[in-house]
């Protein structure tokens, strides 16, 4: 189960991301949508990052029946990216959805060789989201 906290007017295709949400976990997830002002606080508390940001994982601590974590979505984000790019703010909050689980899954595109970029194009074939996100992650 996906937990929603939206606090924009966004409208979130929650049906989608239940599914990609069970091909990689049945653990509860919270999903946190906002604004680049309350993302840009949260990263200077927790990364010590003073900027904005599209997508934050917290992922919790491993318990039984506890909860995997926390992705919070910057909505601002997904509408300026989706304008760049020239797909759906669907497809765009999509893509960040994915990015921010497969953190919370251990995933690290920062520290591995590659299998994180390899699992966001394996889940954006799946789901049938545009490849031109498959480009774009490959220089995240």
């Amino acid at each position: 189960m996906i937990d929603i906290d939206n606090q924009t007017s966004f409208n979130i295709d929650e049906t989608f991301l239940q599914r990609v949400s069970q091909t990689l976990t049945d653990k509860d997830i919270e999903l946190v949508v906002t604004t680049n002002a309350v993302i840009q606080e949260m990263n200077k508390e927790y990364r010590n990052v003073d900027k904005a940001t599209d997508v934050l994982s917290f992922p919790y601590e491993e318990m039984p029946r506890a909860p995997l974590g926390s992705i919070v979505i910057s909505v601002n984000f997904v509408q300026q990216k989706a304008e760049e790019f020239s797909h759906s703010q669907n497809d765009e909050f999509s893509l960040l959805f994915i990015h921010g689980l497969l953190h919370l899954l251990g995933y690290d595109h920062e520290a591995d060789n590659g299998e994180m970029r390899a699992k966001e194009e394996e889940l954006i074939n799946k789901f049938k989201l545009p490849k031109s996100l498959i480009v774009r992650t490959e220089g995240k």
